[in-house]
């Protein structure tokens, strides 16, 4: 432990101006006094400047009343007023808008004790595009940039996918790129298989062409009907004048047609667009189910998995999350509930400024529409079930590893690294991490290898690299790793209807978390178990690294191939402990066995992706002042980027947009050697 002689004064003058930064009721009521009565959006900070929590509101003041002080609220609301340092106010108009607003700022800056919508992903489209003369097909996320008309969303890619290969066997749509397209001079393998019609090589008029790409478009806006029986006619002509060829074509797409539409599920009657949300709640968690209805066609449907406090009301739950999922997602005019909401026709009259229509959102009590809320409700229940079940057997094998390992507690946080390279060209380190929910990839991090004075292949000094990079920052930006885990909402030592266990009664503030958490998921920054790829050899180059950062509290272990590399002989090495091996029937083999072929992938992935990108890198990317137009002229004019680096500076001045300083330039940047 310092001494006091070892503390600086800069290190005092922090401690105390933390220490005098005062949270809680009185500080709300000194903001208070400042808020506005009408309608908008307040945000709560600590002590570091961190939002704690959003909120929206008709009158700010009201509001801001209710928490000057500590009776009458949850242990969680308690906890947050205890922690709030200061307050943010935005005013809006309506209510409304202040309710947009604060879906949007959850959503950005993920407060803790909001609900929070972990995966907000874009949905896929299907776009059939309008900028060219033969209309492409194809998968879409993201911006609507390109001119055509969009069909969605659908509710995973895997379901965009199988449409688009079904339609492109009924309707005969052209998948390439614009750029392929051009270049063809003979039909593709899609031509061959019956998946394309070839417009690019003029199998296929374009006149006719435009009529597959009409026909196509009317079965995605729900004219099915139509399109089939214009299909079925087409195909019956062609019997009658006994071109049986033509006539087995048209058979072909019939049951690509039919195809479709049997995978759409349930298709309800008068339901042409619509969303269904479903909630359940069980053992502290929440399941919302959503499905998507278009043109009277089941287009999937999505389980979510929001963060809420366990004393969080359903209905709150459903309410906060339906206004951040379409935050950044169309639409439809009618949304339907598995439970009433509060506030309901708020949500409705927001969406509806959103979309620019009226949007009804409504808790349907009998007939069809009923019927599907309660199989979306089912679907939700079981979705959940099957997370529980999945919960469950992760914690068992987290305690497992804990005791395979001779760690004090099971661990939060598994960090897992890796190499890839060819000869050491193009290295790439890799870090996966993997926690009670599984692997959680928005913490995965790359590391493009940089030390110019490494030895080609040495795997050593990449992983020296690497670690240190890594371990470098986290003390820079988290300081040392604590030797207690910090406390959060979902600590079993927190009991549900008093205050926290081992805490002070009201009145007196909690132990504070120290910042050792992400903000988004409180997941731990510091792991608990660190495994890498390798054996002894990788396991002394990591601890070189530790030493040299003064980090001893962290529990590393390698796992090396077995003989012939074959799996389920895997060796570890630990420090401090001889190296040992695992039942080959072990539970925690096979899960660390996933954890190191997941790192694999990701590096190999990695590593690809910086190959594939070098191959593609050109010479005079590379000199300044060239940029795109330049480039181009120079790559007419010359043919490629070695005939520009040979040119003299007379003929590269030749080209159009290259001045006499400009050609010196160039040519000083190729000839400098």
């Amino acid at each position: 432990m310092p001494g006091p002689e070892d503390i600086t004064p800069e290190d005092a003058l922090a401690e105390d101006q933390e220490e005098s930064v005062a949270t809680g009721p009185d500080v709300i009521a000194r903001f208070l006094k400042t808020a506005p009565a009408s309608p908008g959006v307040y945000r709560m900070m600590d002590k570091a400047g961190d939002v704690l929590y959003v909120g929206k509101a008709r009158s700010l003041k009201k509001r801001v009343q209710s928490y000057t002080r500590i009776g009458g609220h949850t242990n969680r609301i308690a906890r947050m007023i205890l922690a709030t340092a200061s307050m943010e106010f935005v005013t809006t108009e309506k209510e409304s808008e202040a309710l947009l607003l604060e879906a949007n700022l959850i959503k950005r800056l993920k407060p803790r004790y909001n609900v929070l919508l972990r995966d907000d992903k874009s949905f896929p489209y299907i776009l059939i595009t309008r900028d060219h003369d033969a209309p492409q097909i194809l998968k879409h996320r993201g911006a609507r940039k390109r001119d055509g008309d969009y069909f969605g969303p659908f509710a995973s890619a895997g379901a965009v996918n199988r449409t688009i290969n079904t339609l492109q066997r009924a309707f005969l749509l052209r998948s390439c790129s614009d750029a392929v397209y051009e270049s063809r001079t003979r039909p593709c393998l899609l031509y061959q298989i019956k998946r394309c019609s070839a417009p690019c090589t003029d199998e296929i008029s374009l006149q006719d062409y435009d009529r597959l790409v009409a026909e196509a478009r009317g079965f995605l806006k729900g004219r099915s009907s139509a399109v089939r029986e214009r299909i079925q006619k087409l195909m019956e002509e062609a019997s009658t004048e006994l071109e049986f060829e033509r006539a087995a074509a048209y058979r072909d797409r019939l049951q690509a047609l039919s195809h479709v539409q049997a995978h759409r599920g349930i298709n309800p009657q008068g339901l042409e667009e619509a969303d269904i949300f479903a909630i359940h709640q069980e053992a502290g968690q929440n399941c919302v189910q959503v499905f998507f209805f278009r043109t009277g066609q089941n287009w999937g449907n999505r389980a979510y998995f929001p963060r809420a406090d366990k004393s969080v009301p359903s209905d709150e739950v459903l309410e906060s999350f339906i206004a951040q999922f379409y935050d950044a997602t169309p639409c439809p005019r009618l949304v339907l509930l598995s439970q009433d909401l509060p506030g309901r026709a708020l949500l409705s009259e927001a969406l509806s400024t959103r979309t620019g229509c009226k949007v009804a959102v409504t808790a349907p009590q009998r007939g069809a529409k009923r019927d599907l809320v309660h199989h979306a409700l089912a679907n939700a229940r079981e979705a959940l079930g099957r997370r529980l079940a999945e919960s469950a057997s992760q914690r068992r094998l987290l305690d497992a590893m804990a005791a395979a390992f001779d760690l004090d507690e099971p661990p939060q946080r598994i960090e897992v690294y890796d190499n890839s390279h060819i000869q050491g060209a193009h290295a790439v380190g890799a870090m996966i991490v993997a926690g009670p929910e599984g692997f959680d990839k928005s913490q995965y991090r790359k590391f493009n290898i940089k030390s110019g004075d490494l030895t080609p292949g040495d795997d050593y000094g990449m992983m020296r690299e690497v670690l240190h990079r890594r371990f470098a920052r986290l003390l820079k930006e988290q300081g040392p790793k604590p030797e207690t885990r910090p406390l959060d909402d979902s600590d079993p030592s927190r009991c549900a209807d008093g205050p926290p266990q081992g805490e002070e009664e009201e009145g007196h503030h909690p132990r504070e978390a120290p910042s050792t958490v992400s903000k988004d998921e409180q997941t731990p920054l510091w792991p608990d178990l660190v495994v890498i790829d390798g054996g002894a050899g990788q396991l002394s180059a990591t601890y070189d690294v530790l030493d040299e950062l003064g980090i001893s509290s962290l529990n590393v272990a390698a796992i090396a191939k077995g003989p012939d590399r074959n799996a389920g002989r895997e060796r570890f090495f630990m420090r401090g402990r001889a190296p040992f091996m695992l039942e080959p029937r072990d539970p925690v083999l096979y899960f660390v066995q996933r954890l190191r072929d997941e790192a694999h992938r990701f590096a190999i992935g990695s590593h690809r992706a910086r190959r594939k990108k070098a191959a593609s890198a050109n010479p005079l990317d590379d000199v300044a002042g060239i940029g795109p137009a330049r480039k181009r002229a120079l790559l007419q004019h010359f043919g490629s980027a070695k005939a520009v680096s040979r040119a003299g500076a007379a003929d590269l001045q030749a080209v159009d947009g290259i001045s006499k300083q400009m050609a010196q330039s160039i040519y000083d940047f190729f000839h400098e050697n």
